[in-house]
Formats: C-alpha cells, structure tokens, sequence
C-alpha cells in the first residue's frame, strides 16, 4: 500500500470514528475513537470465527503499519513537544523532586514489583516464563503514557498542584521506562551484557544525554525564534526543532523522548515568553492543537485496531486479567511509597497517592513496546498481558478518574 494511500485510510477512518463519537457516544474523543475502533475489531474477529472473514482490507493496513515504529519514531515526537509546549515550567520547578522520583524510582520499584508478580502468575496458571521477561513486561508496563494522561488531564479541570505532577512524572518517566525497557530486552535476548557497569553507562548516556542534547536544542530553537518575527516561520522552525531534533537524539543513542520534553518546555516557557510575539503564540498554539488532536485520533483508533494482531488463547487472557490488579498495586506501591517520605517535609492534597494510582494511566507506548519484542510464543503471551491491561487502563480508569478529584468548592 502507498504511503499516501495508507495516510488516506488512517485519517479518514479517525475523522469518521471521531464524528460517530461526538453524535452518539460524547465520550473524550481519544477514548471514544479507541472504543469504536475496538468494537469493530472484535467485530471483525468474531465474523471471523464463523467463517466471514471481512477483516483482510483491515489486516492489510495493518500490515503495512509498523505500530512500534509509527509511535517510537514518529508521532511521539510531535506528541510529547506539544504536551511539553503547555506546561508551565515555574510550577514543575515547585514540584521537581517529586515528579523527578516518581518518575525515576517509581518507573524502578514498579517494574521489579510488575516483573516479579508476573513470573508468579504465570507459573500459577500454567505458563512458565523466565524471570527476565517478566522484567521485560514490568518495565514496558509501568511508565504511565504521558499521550492517554494528557489527552485525560485536559477533560477533567484537576487542580493545578495535581495536574502538574501528573503531567510532568509522565511526560518523563515513559522516557526513563523506555531505557529501562531496552537495557532488560538487551539482557533478555542476548544482545547485551547484564554487568552493572554496562547497564549504568547505558542508563546514563540515554537520560542525562537526553536532556542535555534537549536543553541544547531548546537553546538553539529559542534564539531561532527570537531573530525572526514570521509566525509562519517559527511555526516552521518549531516542526524542524521537533523532526530534526527527534531524529538526531536516536543518532546520537541518547534518549529522543526526554530530549523532546526538554526542549518542549524551554521552547514552551522561554521562547514563549521572550522570543515571540502575542500573533505568533496564538497560532504556535493553535497549530500544535491541531496536530495534537489529529495524532491523538489515530493513535487511539489504531490501539483499537491492533487488536486483531493479538492470539487469542484462554490461559494468555486469563494472565492478562490477573495481572490487571498487579500493576495496579505496583502503581500503588511505587507512588505511595515515595510520596510518604515527601509528607515527611510537605503536605499533600486529599487522594493524592489514590488519584495518582488511578491516573496512571497506560496506553500507546506500552502497546508499541510490547509489539517490538522478537517474534515467539513469549511475545504473544506479553502482548495479551499488555492489551488487557492498557484497555482496562483507558477504557475503565480513563472514564471514572474524575470521581476521585475534589468537587470545586
């Protein structure tokens, strides 16, 4: 299928997934795409079953699709820069060293508590999985998706002390869970050395590099802006900032996603603040909405979608589903334990350690993670376990969230 084709088929199908929800369901429209999308797939599979089989145009997009490659290396960039470009950064600065451990040791603790509880359920429903790989599903799992969290926060009004935390842990923990999640996949298929040594010079070359490489980005971008007074032009430079910056960051084996970030928030604050005008931050704005909103429709439809790519077995959805209530915990555990030691020294709100439980939200990046393991019986089993878990994630903690926030005095 040609590019353009493929391009076509997506962007029409996000539109009229989008239509359908805002006449009928008036779900958020992420989430209403995703449901649509999902129904139709199962849909397909069940006609499938007794023998009409109507799902080929659809497999033969999907084939032509490579989620993890589509995500990885392209719409996270733009979706992450334009979540960064709209967080204010002297709020994070209040909030640094709580989102900086939530999304650092809690990214940690969660992937060890995910990995092991998830050798012990798989071993007690039947299917023996090495300890690594349970590892390897704890640290695609545990990073909260800062796309689906985003997309949430801007339905719900939380407050702003709480939106912050939850906005900036996942806007960077999805980049420390991804080299997290490549370092374990190295150990785990042989490709790497599992020495400490090696693992920590990896760590460090990707997330200090990433942010490092973000603020030199940042710093080229903001005085590219601040020569010129075009609206068209930055609006351009912004997108050359965001492609040109993404691809380079992969070159350079340092962490993309949390250069981006980086550079969202220089460009978000400091460049909106002193290098451009009132006309062009109003349409800088407008423009990363519209691609926000377009990039969001057609990820989530295509998380609905890919479920026709799964291997429906009995045993690998029922360890899906017991899982569910084990991330859950993690999440518990990795966000109650540092937030604790924090009240040591500051008060929180009400519900904090139960709103961020709930609010981490998984989605499109665990989905990808999961998709890029190497073919085999272990990467069918990860990817059920994944899908469950990311759909219960959306569609349940996504749409009953707002009951836990404090009702506006």
């Amino acid at each position: 299928m040609h590019l353009f084709d493929l391009a076509a088929v997506l962007i029409t199908a996000a539109a009229l997934f989008s239509w359908a929800n805002h006449r009928w369901l008036g779900m958020p429209t992420t989430l209403g795409v995703m449901l649509i999308s999902l129904v139709l797939s199962l849909g397909l599979a069940g006609l499938r079953w007794v023998g009409i089989d109507w799902a080929n145009g659809v497999e033969e997009v999907l084939a032509a699709i490579d989620f993890d490659e589509a995500l990885l290396h392209g719409m996270l960039s733009f979706l992450l820069f334009a979540g960064a470009l709209h967080v204010d950064l002297e709020r994070l600065r209040e909030h640094q060293w709580v989102v900086g451990a939530l999304a650092s040791v809690g990214v940690l603790l969660s992937t060890a508590i995910v990995g092991f509880g998830a050798w012990l359920v798989f071993d007690l429903i039947g299917i023996p999985m090495p300890l690594i790989w349970c590892l390897v599903f704890g640290a695609l799992i545990s990073p909260t998706d800062p796309i689906a969290v985003l997309a949430t926060l801007k339905q719900l009004g939380a407050p702003k002390p709480l939106e912050i935390k939850i906005a900036g842990e996942s806007l960077f923990n999805d980049g420390v869970g991804v080299v997290v999640f490549i370092v374990l996949l190295g150990i785990a298929s042989g490709a790497a050395p599992a020495s400490i040594e090696g693992i920590g010079k990896l760590f460090l070359m990707e997330a200090v590099g990433g942010v490092i490489f973000g603020l030199v980005l940042g710093w080229v971008g903001f005085h590219l802006l601040k020569s010129v007074d075009k609206y068209d032009v930055e609006v351009l430079l912004s997108l050359a900032l965001v492609m040109g910056g993404y691809a380079l960051a992969f070159r350079l084996h340092v962490s993309a996603p949390i250069a981006i970030v980086v550079a969202g928030l220089f460009i978000g604050n400091h460049g909106r603040s002193l290098a451009m005008s009132q006309h062009t931050r109003e349409r800088l704005d407008e423009f990363w909405e519209l691609i926000d909103e377009i990039l969001n429709a057609v990820l989530f439809m295509l998380i609905g979608i890919e479920v026709l790519v799964l291997t429906f077995n009995g045993q690998y959805l029922v360890a899906g589903l017991v899982l569910i209530p084990v991330v859950l915990l993690a999440r518990f555990i990795s966000v109650g334990g540092p937030i604790a030691l924090f009240r040591l020294r500051r008060a929180f709100p009400a519900r904090t350690v139960r709103i961020l439980t709930w609010g981490g939200l998984r989605g499109g990046i665990s989905v990808a993670l999961a998709l890029s393991l190497p073919p085999g019986p272990i990467r069918e089993q990860l990817l059920m376990a994944t899908y469950a878990v990311v759909l219960f994630s959306l569609l349940v903690q996504g749409t009953t969230i707002s009951r836990l926030l404090p009702r506006p005095s």
